[in-house]
C-alpha cells in the first residue's frame, strides 16, 4: 500500500523525547483536526475524551491502573480520579501518559484538544491570568525574557550547559525567584527502558554541580521537585550576604550552569517557551574530530513538529565546531529542538591525545529511537489487531512506524531496502512497513501478516537488523513467499513476493513473531561485524 494512502493530512516530521531545559517534548497536535465534525467539542466533551483515550491505551497494553501509576510516578488514585473524569487532565500527566502508553501521540493530542476548549470557554482576563499562573510567582509580579541564549559544550564524555537570561520585571512586585527545569531521556522512544536506567543511574544534585549567577552574585537555590530524571529548581535572589530582588521596572541578567554525563543526555537540546521572550539563541559546541551534523523542528500549541525557518549556522575553531541557531520573538508555548549525531564512526586518538567516543551502529539507532536485542518486546510474540474494531490503534501503529522510518532514512541509506517492525519501537502489536529498494516504490504495510506458503528455492543473503545494527548475518530465506494480511476493513489480503522484498516481508514477520535473524541462520554459522562486511551500499545479488 502506497505511503501517501496512510499519510494524508499526517506528520511529515520524525519525532523523539530527549533531553530539555524546561519541559520533556511531545509535539502538539494540529487542535483544529480533533474538533468534533458538527462543530466545536465543548470542554466537558473534551475531558471525558481525554479520560477515555487513558482508559483506552491502559486497556491496551494490559496495565491496572496501579501498575500505570508507579510507571508514571504517580499515586494510583490520581489515573483513578483522571479516568473517572473527577480530576481535570495536566499537561504533565498527559506527556506521562502518553510516553509512558506509547500511545503515538494519541492521549497528547487529546489534553490539546482539552487545553484548546479550555482557553476558548475562558474570557480574556481570565486567560491572562491563567497564564500568569503557569509561572508560580507572586500576584502582581510578571516576567519578561528580553534575551534567551543557551550554550551546550560537549567534551566527549559530558555535556556543559550554561543559559544567560536577560529578565525583565514588568510588574508591581519584587521577584525574589525564578524556576527552571531540567529533564533528561537517554533512550528516547522506549520510556522503560528509560525509566529502568534512571531508576538505576538516577540524576545526582553533586554530577549536575548547578551554579547560578545575578548581579555578580552567586544565587542560592532550592530544589522543588527532584525526581530521577527530572528536577526543578527555584533560583532564589539571594545568598547569604544579602538579598537582590528584581523590582518593578528593573532588568538583569542571571546565568545558571549544571553539567550531565554523556550516559544520562540524549542526542536532542529543546527550549520550550514559557514566557514572553524577545531573543531566543542556541549553540551547541562539539568536538571536530565527531564531525557532527545539527538540525531541528519547532512544534506549537497548534502545528506538528516542523523544519526551523533558518538552519543552524557553522563555525569551526581551535578543533571545536560550534552551531547557533537564533530567532527573534519566537512564539509563546512553542518548543524549538535541535538534534544531532556525530559522524565519526570509529574511536581515534588524535597527537593532541583526546580520546573521541566511538559511535557505534547500533548506538545510533538506540538514540533514534529503535528498540534494541535483549528487550523483552523483542522476543514475544506480537498481538494482532482485531479490525476493523481496532482500526484506530493500528493506524496510529502504522503512523509511528512511518514516523521512524523517516527520522531512520534521514541518517542512513538502505540500498537494498528497509523495513521496521513494531516491537523494534516498543509497540508490542501486529504491524510493520517494509520499503523496497526500488526508486519510487511504495512502502507496503503489514498488519497481522503471516506466511501461507513459500517456494522450495531458496537463497542466502546477509541481513542487517535495527535493533543489533553493529553486524550482519547470513541468513537463508525462500526465494518466494505468500503472505496474508489485512486491511483496516477487516478484509484477508494475500500477495506474492519474491526476492529481496521476499528477504524483506520475512524479516520484519520474523520480528512480529517474536524472532531475529539470528534464529533462522544456519547451524556453526555467526553474524559477522559491520567493518568486515563488504555490501555496504549494494542491493542484493540474483541471477536473472
Amino acid at each position: 500500500m502506497n505511503t501517501a494512502n496512510w499519510r494524508q493530512g499526517g506528520r511529515q516530521n520524525g519525532e523523539l523525547s530527549s533531553l530539555s531545559v524546561h519541559s520533556r517534548t511531545q509535539p502538539a497536535p494540529q487542535t483544529g483536526d480533533l474538533m468534533e465534525p458538527q462543530g466545536q467539542a465543548t470542554l466537558e466533551q473534551t475531558h471525558q475524551h481525554f479520560a477515555a483515550e487513558v482508559a483506552r491505551w491502559r486497556e491496551v497494553r494490559g496495565m491496572s491502573k496501579k501498575v500505570l501509576a508507579e510507571r508514571m510516578g504517580f499515586h494510583p488514585s490520581y489515573v483513578s480520579h483522571m479516568e473517572s473524569g473527577r480530576t481535570k487532565p495536566s499537561e504533565d500527566f498527559a506527556r506521562r501518559a502518553d510516553e509512558t502508553l506509547n500511545a503515538g501521540k494519541a492521549i497528547w493530542h487529546r489534553w490539546c484538544e482539552y487545553e484548546t476548549a479550555r482557553l476558548r470557554s475562558t474570557k480574556p482576563a481570565a486567560v491572562s491570568a491563567a497564564r500568569k499562573a503557569e509561572q508560580p510567582y507572586a500576584t502582581g509580579s510578571s516576567v519578561l525574557v528580553e534575551h534567551d541564549a543557551a550554550r551546550l559544550d560537549y567534551d566527549g564524555s559530558r555535556y556543559r550547559l550554561t543559559m544567560r537570561r536577560l529578565l525583565s520585571n514588568t510588574g508591581t512586585e519584587p521577584i525574589t525567584r525564578y524556576l527552571i527545569r531540567i529533564s533528561v531521556d537517554r533512550y528516547p522512544g522506549e520510556p522503560e527502558r528509560s525509566n529502568h536506567h534512571y531508576r538505576a543511574h538516577p540524576l545526582t544534585w553533586e554530577e549536575l554541580n548547578l551554579t547560578a549567577v545575578c548581579r555578580g552574585e552567586a544565587m542560592r537555590w532550592q530544589a522543588k521537585h527532584d525526581r530521577d530524571a527530572f528536577k526543578e529548581v527555584w533560583l532564589l535572589f539571594d545568598n547569604d550576604q544579602g538579598r537582590f530582588p528584581l523590582y518593578p521596572g528593573e532588568s538583569v541578567w542571571i546565568e545558571y550552569a549544571y553539567t550531565v554525563s554523556e550516559k544520562k543526555w540524549g542526542h536532542w537540546f529543546q527550549r520550550a517557551v514559557r514566557l514572553p521572550t524577545g531573543h531566543l539563541e542556541v549553540e551547541l559546541a562539539f568536538r571536530t574530530e565527531l564531525d557532527p551534523a545539527v538540525w531541528g523542528t519547532v512544534t506549537s500549541m497548534t502545528s506538528e513538529a516542523s523544519p526551523l525557518n533558518s538552519a543552524p549556522t557553522r563555525r569551526d575553531q581551535n578543533g571545536t565546531t560550534v552551531f547557533t541557531w537564533s530567532t527573534g520573538h519566537p512564539i509563546l508555548h512553542a518548543r524549538y529542538r535541535l538534534e544531532w549525531r556525530f559522524r565519526a564512526a570509529r574511536t581515534q586518538r588524535e597527537s593532541t591525545g583526546v580520546h573521541v567516543n566511538e559511535v557505534r551502529p547500533s548506538e545510533q539507532m538506540r538514540n533514534l529511537g529503535v528498540v534494541q536485542e535483549g528487550a523483552s518486546v523483542l522476543a514475544e510474540p506480537a498481538r494482532p489487531f482485531s479490525l476493523p474494531a481496532e482500526r484506530e490503534a493500528a493506524e496510529q501503529a502504522v503512523e509511528s512506524l512511518f514516523t521512524s522510518m523517516e527520522r531512520i532514512a534521514g541518517v542512513h541509506t538502505f540500498a537494498k531496502g528497509m523495513g521496521i517492525a513494531a516491537p523494534q519501537i516498543g509497540i508490542g502489536r501486529a504491524a510493520a512497513v517494509v520499503q523496497p529498494a526500488e526508486p519510487g516504490a511504495g512502502a507496503i504495510v503489514l498488519l497481522n501478516p503471516r506466511v501461507i506458503a513459500t517456494s522450495q528455492e531458496t537463497d542466502d543473503q546477509y541481513e542487517g537488523c535495527l535493533s543489533f545494527f553493529d553486524v550482519r548475518g547470513l541468513v537463508p530465506r525462500p526465494l518466494r513467499i505468500m503472505v496474508e494480511t489485512t486491511t483496516l476493513d477487516g478484509t484477508a489480503v494475500t500477495t506474492d513476493y519474491e526476492r529481496g522484498l521476499a528477504r524483506l516481508v520475512q524479516h520484519e514477520i520474523d520480528h512480529l513473531d517474536g524472532h531475529l535473524y539470528t534464529a533462522r541462520m544456519r547451524p556453526g554459522v555467526r553474524p559477522i561485524s559491520v567493518t568486515e562486511y563488504r555490501q555496504t551500499g549494494r542491493a542484493w545479488s540474483y541471477e536473472h
